[in-house]
Formats: C-alpha cells, structure tokens, sequence
C-alpha cells in the first residue's frame, strides 16, 4: 500500500517554523521568568538588620543619619508608577521614620509634597527634599513646633499655598518617651506629648478640612501601642490609642463628604524615636527581636501602606487602621 505524496502547503512551513522558533525561545523565557522569581523572591526574616544593635542615644529628637545601622526609608528600593499623579500632600515628621518612607513613596508616586519637622531636623529634612526633587515634584519644607496652635494652623495654610492646594493630609509626628514608672512622667513630659500626638492631630485636621475636597484622604500614624501598651509607654500609648478613636469617628464624620480617614499601626520600626529616648538601652539593643520575624521593621515596609490608603483606587477604605508589626500586636 502506498503511502499519500507529502504535500508542502505555506501552512505546514509556517507551522514548522513557529514550533522551531518556540522550541528555542522557550528555554530563555523561563530562565527570564525564573532569575526575575529569584531576583523578587526575598525572606522577609532575613531582610534587614536583627538584634542586637549596638548602643546608641541621641538628644531628642534625633537624626536618622546618625543611626547605625541608618533607616531604609525606600531611597533606593521604593518604585513609584504614578498612582498619585498631581496629588498635593502635607506630611508631618516627613524628615524621618514613617512620614520620610512616605514622603519618598508620594514623590515616585506622582505627587508633590510638603513635609514639617522640627528645626533639629533640619539635615535629615534637607535629605528628603532632594528626593523629592529629584523626582521631578515640588518638595516644601515647613520647620516648626506642632505643640503650638498658632503654627498648626498657620503650616496647613503654608502647605495648601505652596503646593497650590491640598488633598492628602499625613498626621505622623509623634513623640515617645520612656518612662519606667508614672511618677517618672512629668507634668511638662506628658503635655508635650499630649499636645504633639493628640492636639496636633486635632488641630491640623480641623485647619486642612477647608481645602479637603470629595476624593481627598487623611492618614494617621497610630500604633500597636494603641491595642498592646508597653508598661514604660503610658503617656504614648495614651495618645495613640485617642488617634486610633479620632480615626474612626473622623472618618463616619467626613464619609459623606467623600474624604476618607484612615490609619497605619506599626509595631517596633527602627526609627530616631529609639535611640532618642523613646526605648531603654537595654530594649534599643533587643528591638524587635520578641517578634515573630525576630527583627524590627524598617519605614521603607510601610511605606505602600501610606500609598494604598492615599490611592483613589482605596476608595471603599475608610475608617480602616492597617497594621505592619512583623506578627505581633493588632489590628
């Protein structure tokens, strides 16, 4: 029996052809596929730095560059893909920590940002407003003490003018003091406090609602110390837990206004707070290690949390509080 005459057609040729191509090109694919997965793929245990740290202090309120090992803060690492592309954000305590790693995310982000601290800060300030100007954003820096009313409301206005208005409001300065026992707090302590987590907080948000139009946000810094209080943080751990309350009854106040209030918590975060008073020695040298990933977090991991709530795209969020402490604590 014979068999059939092999007949060529264009088809059969092109067919030969795209499985021969695809035979040869698959291979690099996945290798490609396969050195992104291991170039991507960390262990977030092993990340950064683990206790123990050596000693360190620093007059409050210290300077992130002068810690060791320093703050990720995302200078190299955060990438931006313009989620908030021609927002204007006002954050405070933007020199370091938390407000730094957002200040840095809003900037590659798209936005144009101001950012307040106090005068001390001025070298850890300067630092962040070259990123943010490197970035091709505006960066304001506006110095100054938020325990005062007068300047409170005088820095939104500043912030809205510079910026040509405002839409992202980041309450995040803060101060911490350790104290072993109550009657170690004095009174001058425990109202300095007071007024920087709480009043300011109060104070900024009151002042920034004339410029807050419908799809604009407000982010507070709370923290793990708001649901899990550390006996020798009584005075933070107290205004904390009133920014966690102010969060969620600000964001029913304003959810029919279309601007949405939110909160980030984090556990221990290698900041200047630590070495600055705001932890023992005998703490600073073990931070973070009582956690279940064994180490401190760095602000550059919160950073896409600050994004995420400010993202129009989170516009179903309100009234939330996000929490990043390495597996302990709450939310």
């Amino acid at each position: 029996m014979q068999r059939p005459p092999l007949v060529t057609t264009r088809r059969s040729i092109l067919a030969v052809a795209s499985a021969s191509l695809a035979a040869s090109a698959f291979p690099s694919i996945a290798q490609t596929l396969q050195k992104k997965d291991s170039a991507t793929m960390e262990d977030p245990t092993t990340k950064y730095p683990k206790p123990p740290f050596e000693k360190q202090s620093q007059p409050f309120p210290g300077l992130a560059s002068k810690m060791n090992p320093k703050p990720d803060h995302g200078e190299t690492s955060y990438k931006g893909s313009g989620r908030l592309a021609g927002r204007k954000a006002l954050i405070t305590g933007g020199d370091s920590g938390m407000g730094r790693a957002a200040a840095i995310a809003y900037a590659r982000e798209g936005a144009d940002v101001a950012i307040n601290y106090l005068p001390d800060e001025e070298p850890d300030a300067k630092e962040v407003i070259a990123l943010i100007e490197k970035e091709g954003r505006k960066g304001v820096a506006l110095p100054g003490d938020l325990r005062d009313q007068a300047f409170c409301e005088k820095l939104v206005e500043d912030a809205a003018k510079a910026l040509g208005g405002l839409d992202i409001l980041v309450n995040n300065a803060g101060r911490q003091q350790q104290a072993q026992a109550i009657e170690d707090i004095t009174y001058e302590a425990f109202d300095a406090t007071m007024k920087t987590n709480i009043y300011a907080t109060f104070l900024l948000t009151k002042a920034a609602l004339k410029h807050l139009k419908p799809g604009s946000v407000i982010i507070q810094t709370t923290s793990v110390q708001a649901y899990d209080p550390s006996e020798d943080l009584v005075d933070y751990a107290m205004t904390k837990a009133a920014v966690m309350n102010f969060t969620k009854s600000m964001a029913k106040q304003l959810g029919p206004k279309g601007i949405r209030v939110n909160g980030v918590a984090p556990g221990p975060i290698w900041t200047p707070l630590q070495v600055s008073g705001g932890a023992t020695m005998e703490k600073l040298q073990k931070f973070g290690g009582d956690t279940p990933m064994g180490r401190p977090g760095q602000p550059a991991e919160l950073a896409s949390i600050y994004v995420q709530l400010a993202d129009p795209q989170a516009s179903y969020s309100t009234g939330q509080v996000y929490g990043a402490a390495g597996g302990s604590g709450q939310p």
